[in-house]
């Protein structure tokens, strides 16, 4: 049976190690800290975030991560205003793992913060932490003049899964940076309403291939048969890429205006794509795609010809139903 004192007895040791002259020394005991993973070394590590070495603090800012609540977001909220860069960005990366929604609360002031790196790092812990009271920062935070702080909101603005702010996103959707108009695309997944829905599918036009990628995969969660309809024209995209995402959507769907504009693809040069025409084929399960499945049996890589012989079978599977 363990000593209930025993981390008692480690605690103080290593309070002893943190006072060392050696900066080596007081690291080794940090990372013992964050092995130890006891609460009440909270107060040692925001002791040792005041060191004057870098690589201690450094420890810190690590050693955080195996720490959740409002007491280790506090100590992350200083290490994340770290001047030196490697620190901060380990504070992010912790401050990015907390999961106890009290966590947020030392982190709210940070979305006004000079810095937009610090802006950035606590919307993107405070997306996490998905408390209700992030949606009136997060809004503000879409107005930023720093298109990083402004995914980190979008983000924000999506977890929270909210039908109000849908017509926020709706407006981040036409962002002239299209990493936050992407963000905001995929965020609309969570609504279904017809405002969402025309949203995403505006997207599919955009300049920026990847939006239009993430629009074509976003329509396919459930977005309705007005959805698929309009998917059916970026089945001649420019890139292969939002081609297969789009593929994949109309068979979630099961859209079967789309059979012939999905049969064409494989034929294409590339194998993903072919092995997910395929799939969506299997995936719809009508008859009138069988010859073309049948047509290219022999397909020379080995998982689309394994996904032509599962959508064959499905089609099979559903006519013997239907019988």
């Amino acid at each position: 049976m363990s000593d209930p004192f025993e981390s008692y007895s480690d605690l103080d040791d290593l309070a002893e190690q943190l006072a060392s002259d050696d900066a080596g020394e007081r690291r080794v005991a940090v990372m013992e800290l964050a092995d130890l993973g006891d609460p009440q070394a909270i107060p040692l590590l925001a002791r040792a975030m005041a060191d004057k070495d870098a690589g201690v603090r450094l420890q810190v800012a690590r050693a955080l991560e195996s720490y959740d609540g409002p007491a280790a977001a506090a100590v992350l909220v200083t290490a994340l205003t770290d001047p030196d860069k490697e620190v901060a960005s380990a504070a992010s990366e912790s401050a990015a793992e907390l999961k106890d929604p009290a966590s947020a609360d030392p982190l709210f002031p940070l979305v006004e913060h000079t810095s937009p790196f610090v802006r950035a790092s606590a919307l993107r812990a405070l997306k996490e932490l998905r408390r209700k009271e992030s949606l009136k920062p997060a809004l503000q935070a879409l107005r930023d003049s720093d298109p990083q702080v402004r995914v980190q909101a979008v983000g924000v603005v999506g977890f929270l899964k909210l039908e109000e702010a849908v017509p926020a996103l709706k407006s981040a959707a036409a962002d002239p940076d299209p990493l936050v108009r992407r963000a905001a695309i995929s965020a609309l997944t969570f609504s279904h309403t017809q405002t969402a829905t025309e949203t995403i599918a505006k997207g599919l036009a955009d300049s920026d291939w990847m939006v239009r990628e993430i629009a074509a995969e976003t329509l396919g969660s459930a977005h309705g048969e007005g959805a698929a309809a309009q998917l059916l024209a970026t089945l001649s995209d420019p890139f292969w890429q939002v081609r297969l995402k789009t593929i994949r959507s109309l068979g979630k769907l099961k859209h079967k205006p789309a059979i012939k504009g999905i049969s064409e693809a494989l034929g294409h040069a590339q194998a993903n794509l072919r092995k997910e025409a395929a799939a969506a084929l299997g995936e719809i399960g009508d008859p009138s795609a069988k010859p073309a499945l049948e047509a290219v049996a022999d397909d020379p890589d080995p998982d689309v010809r394994k996904n032509i012989r599962w959508a064959l079978q499905q089609i099979a599977i559903k006519a013997a139903a239907s019988a």
